[in-house]
């Protein structure tokens, strides 16, 4: 009985996944996340999962990073990448970061299901478009690579500094002392080649979708 992972936050879409789903794996068993924290504790849960249905633009995470993020903890689960945002160049980077198809929202019914049974059959799957567009740059293939090496703790560190929460935010939202975020924090700089949290989060910021959107966070005094 295959598992079919669906990561969307909109109740409407994820319902519309199912369906094209059940049409093309009538057994299926699926499970379903609507943020990126459900996201990684169901992909832990399901380590034998054979396909993720990946919502771009899930709460808590930024662009390209949730699935950058996934491909290095979990090389083994094909990822489809489905969105709103249809840009060929858009399109393109995801496949550069390692999924293995792109669904746009507005694909019909027929088009899910095609999708759907090309990436199980090992095949990728994406518009024509994506194919002929521009990959993505050297320096986002390096901030992804940087990327890979965190912890999940560190990552989710990372994207809460990048909503511009200060470290004892962070610490209470996490539960754990100031001085671990610290700790944190400082082994982020490091993995990433940073000097502070903003340019830790500059370089982050290169696999948001439009990264010109980017706003610094806060320095913070020791």
């Amino acid at each position: 009985m295959p598992t079919v992972i669906v990561a969307d936050d909109h109740p409407l879409f994820r319902e519309a996944l199912r369906g094209a789903v059940a049409r093309v794996l009538p057994d299926a068993r699926l499970r379903e996340a609507d943020g990126v924290d459900s996201l990684y504790a169901l992909v832990e849960d399901e380590p034998d999962a054979d396909l993720l249905l990946l919502d771009l633009n899930m709460p808590g995470a930024q662009g390209f990073s949730a699935l950058v993020h996934l491909r290095a903890l979990h090389p083994q689960l094909p990822i489809v990448v489905v969105s709103a945002r249809e840009e060929p160049a858009v399109m393109r980077r995801a496949l550069d970061h390692g999924a293995v198809g792109f669904i746009p929202k507005s694909a019909d019914a027929g088009t899910l299901g095609e999708a759907i049974t090309a990436v199980l059959d090992g095949d990728r799957w994406a518009p024509e478009a994506a194919l002929s567009a521009a990959p993505a740059d050297e320096a986002e293939h390096d901030a992804a690579q940087r990327l890979r090496d965190l912890t999940p703790q560190q990552f989710r560190v990372l994207q809460m500094l990048g909503a511009g929460l200060l470290n004892k935010q962070i610490a209470y939202d996490l539960g754990v002392s100031e001085a671990t975020i610290k700790a944190h924090v400082t082994a982020i700089l490091r993995k990433l080649g940073a000097n502070n949290r903003t340019q830790a989060v500059l370089i982050a910021g290169r696999l948001a979708v439009d990264p010109g959107a980017i706003t610094p966070p806060p320095e913070e005094l020791d």
